[in-house]
């Protein structure tokens, strides 16, 4: 039913469900599988990527075997998969024997199934626990809300993003300002490495360098930050978009469909790891990573550290690569959502960069830093502590060796 066989099979599924569970039991997810169940379940659910034809038993099944077979891409059938349940009841001998079970045959809206308050919900993905509280208190209400008043979908991905960006901006306003820090002292650094050029003089350059992190004021960690941040975020929006019924069949701009990838380049064959197309959207989302890493990178200095610069090189390169090979499959919405968060983050990195960082006031605080006695800190010292440590190490293995 859906474009793109291998996406839409990772999204379909059987479903069960134990009464009083916070998540529901699963077979198949693109595999063929079979699941016998000993204990009693409320229901089971036949779950394609965007609807779902779901059993439920008022008064439990006792037991039951489920089975699903996905049928291979390409067969004349045109079928995805085919499903079966075997399940058992509870006997009891009586002039009428009666089972009340429900049935849903519909889509996988979230708000539908949480309505008939059976945890008929839990087979939309959102993620794990944290992932999926902020998708379900969030992106949903958030996405509902603007759906109200705006039919355009690229609009509210648009928009969404925008609020998304200003809601987190005030915890991320620090760490990209430590990164434009960082760049304005890269000469600084580059003077330190030049020093210190020596692989036996490691200890001794990292401690000049740290020493002048101090001295501006710099949290050399305070970069990761944002990542940390906006992982929960990334990965709700990664669970959200591929399985969002609202997108489907929406089109935006040249996307046909943001529920599926958006296909700029037809190839006719399979190409592995890559498919049979490529997505735009994707490809101008892996160009805008590779961008905001190189802008990023500017004022990273890498000198002849092999760890160093294998990180600069996946950073730069392969990561973009590696994001743009996973989005060609995927939602065009997912990589629109991505690419615009790349772009409001350069802006952002941008604007704290021209109009809150000073490379000339960072150089005179370095500068009075230098006329006042330093006070060493807690974790320099047990620098200074290990690198003693290291030489005597360093004199007892000379020793040694004569």
């Amino acid at each position: 039913m859906e474009k793109g066989y291998r996406n839409e099979s990772q999204y379909s599924k059987i479903d069960y469900y134990f009464s009083g569970e916070k998540k529901v039991g699963e077979v198949g997810r693109g595999r063929n599988g079979t699941k016998r169940i000993e204990n009693r379940l409320s229901w089971f659910d036949f779950q394609q990527q965007f609807f779902s034809a779901l059993m439920h038993s008022k008064g439990e099944f006792s037991s039951g075997t489920l089975s699903i077979n996905f049928i291979p891409e390409g067969d004349e059938s045109h079928n995805l998969m085919t499903c079966s349940a075997s399940m058992r009841y509870d006997y009891k001998s009586a002039d009428v024997v009666k089972y009340d079970s429900d049935f849903y045959f519909g889509p996988n809206d979230y708000r539908i199934l949480k309505s008939y308050d059976q945890g008929y919900e839990k087979v939309i993905p959102l993620g794990g626990w944290l992932v999926g509280w902020f998708t379900k208190f969030v992106i949903i209400p958030l996405f509902n809300f603007l759906h109200k008043s705006i039919a355009n979908f690229g609009i509210i991905i648009l928009l969404m993003t925008i609020f998304i960006k200003l809601v987190v901006s005030p915890f991320t306003f620090k760490s990209y300002s430590s990164t434009a820090k960082m760049q304005a002292i890269k000469p600084e650094v580059d003077k330190i490495n030049k020093k210190f050029p020596k692989p036996e003089d490691a200890m001794k350059k990292q401690q000049a360098t740290m020493e002048l992190y101090r001295k501006a004021g710099i949290n050399p960690m305070g970069g990761c930050l944002p990542m940390l941040l906006q992982f929960p975020i990334l990965w709700a929006m990664f669970r959200f978009f591929p399985a969002s019924i609202e997108l489907r069949q929406q089109s935006f701009l040249w996307a046909e469909d943001l529920s599926a990838y958006d296909s700029i380049i037809n190839f006719g064959t399979r190409i592995p790891l890559l498919g049979d197309h490529i997505s735009l959207f994707a490809l101008l989302m892996a160009l805008s990573m590779f961008f905001y890493s190189k802008i990023t990178m500017q004022g990273q200095t890498t000198g002849d550290d092999p760890n160093a610069v294998s990180m600069r090189f996946m950073s730069l390169y392969m990561m973009p690569i590696m994001m743009f090979f996973i989005c060609n499959n995927l939602s065009s919405g997912l990589s629109y959502y991505y690419l615009l968060s790349n772009l409001f983050t350069m802006l952002m990195s941008w604007i704290i960069k021209k109009f809150f960082v000073h490379p000339e006031e960072i150089q005179a605080k370095i500068k009075a830093a230098d006329s006042k006695p330093v006070q060493k800190s807690k974790w320099q010292l047990r620098l200074e502590e290990a690198q003693r440590m290291q030489q005597q190490q360093q004199k007892a293995r000379s020793k040694g060796g004569r």
